[in-house]
């Protein structure tokens, strides 16, 4: 009997290459597959670019980025590429006939025991999962883009998902170095998007309402609440300064707040307009005179250097836990 151990990644475009390079350096052979053989490979190269980025800024070192390239592969072909696999990571476009097409045919062709997951953002895996006859071992595991850079990784539970499963990726993706949390009911939004999409809501509507310019509001989120958040959550945040103060903030903020059910009307009357942000090249702002790709440089970089703190702090708190044992 052949030993599975090996990850396939479903998808080798926006998404894919990301999560190929988590599981590369987490020791596992990878392989990215696609529609065609271009596709697959550009994926492959893109996955090399992930680590040399990461080389680059000390994150990982070349014999890392060695042992990593070693465990890529591309290919075409479903079956060949499935055939040693103890994990497959579907990352395909969010269209859902497709995704309960392909875990239909997938929990045809593999054993019982192999872990089927999908990188949706937005669709629910119990919906995904539907004509499965092993719906049991399947479950979201969203990837946060960058997937290379940003270490969350929500592990969504279906409504027949096997929760010693959603434990296993748990532990799978803790030991690639990423920071998985486990949504234990499948609604949409998962977690982190329910709440991002709460912000982005109020954000709109403060422009809106004439509150803030766009700038402002993102300077807001940037420079304020959103430098704290790695070190400092909402949850710590209100504990940290009482819950009777945060009690009585709600109480005199919440009324004044955006709470429609419905998207914004401004959002809505942008997009009628066919301001549909950078692709048309004006949103929010003008994306004529903003640099969207000064901006991306930015961001990766940000998280970069986050990235280094996170860890120095991190292994600095396991040196003063094992002095004090």
């Amino acid at each position: 009997m052949v030993e599975r151990n090996t990850v396939t990644i479903i998808g080798a475009g926006l998404m894919g290459p990301g999560i190929a390079t988590c599981s590369t350096l987490g020791g596992y052979p990878t392989i990215l597959i696609d529609k065609t053989a271009e596709l697959a490979c550009a994926g492959v190269d893109k996955a090399k670019q992930n680590l040399e980025q990461l080389r680059e800024n000390q994150l990982i070192n070349w014999d890392q980025v060695y042992s990593a390239q070693a465990l890529l592969q591309a290919k075409m072909d479903l079956e060949d590429a499935i055939e040693d696999s103890f994990l497959i990571i579907e990352a395909v476009s969010e269209n859902l006939a497709l995704k309960q097409e392909l875990f239909q045919t997938l929990d045809h062709l593999v054993p019982p025991d192999v872990i089927i997951t999908s990188n949706t953002s937005g669709l629910r895996i119990t919906d995904i999962a539907k004509y499965a006859k092993h719906p049991e071992r399947m479950a979201t595991t969203h990837f946060w883009f960058p997937a290379h850079l940003v270490p969350l990784v929500e592990i969504v539970i279906g409504d027949k998902t096997d929760e010693a499963v959603a434990a296993h990726l748990h532990k799978l993706l803790h030991d690639w170095n990423k920071a998985p949390v486990i949504v234990k009911k499948d609604l949409p939004g998962q977690l982190a998007n329910r709440i991002l999409q709460a912000v982005i809501r109020e954000a709109i509507n403060i422009v809106q309402i004439g509150l803030a310019t766009p700038e402002d509001v993102d300077t807001a989120i940037k420079m304020g609440m959103g430098i704290r958040f790695p070190v400092w959550g909402p949850l710590e945040h209100i504990d940290g300064v009482g819950l009777d103060l945060a009690l009585s903030v709600q109480q005199n903020v919440l009324g004044g707040l955006n709470n429609n059910p419905e998207p914004p009307q401004y959002l809505q009357e942008l997009v009628e307009h066919d301001c549909l942000g950078y692709k048309t090249g004006k949103g929010f702002y003008d994306w004529h005179v903003k640099d969207m790709q000064d901006l991306v440089v930015r961001r990766d970089r940000f998280i970069i250097e986050a990235l280094r703190i996170l860890r120095s702090v991190d292994s600095s708190n396991q040196g003063d836990s094992n002095r004090s044992e």
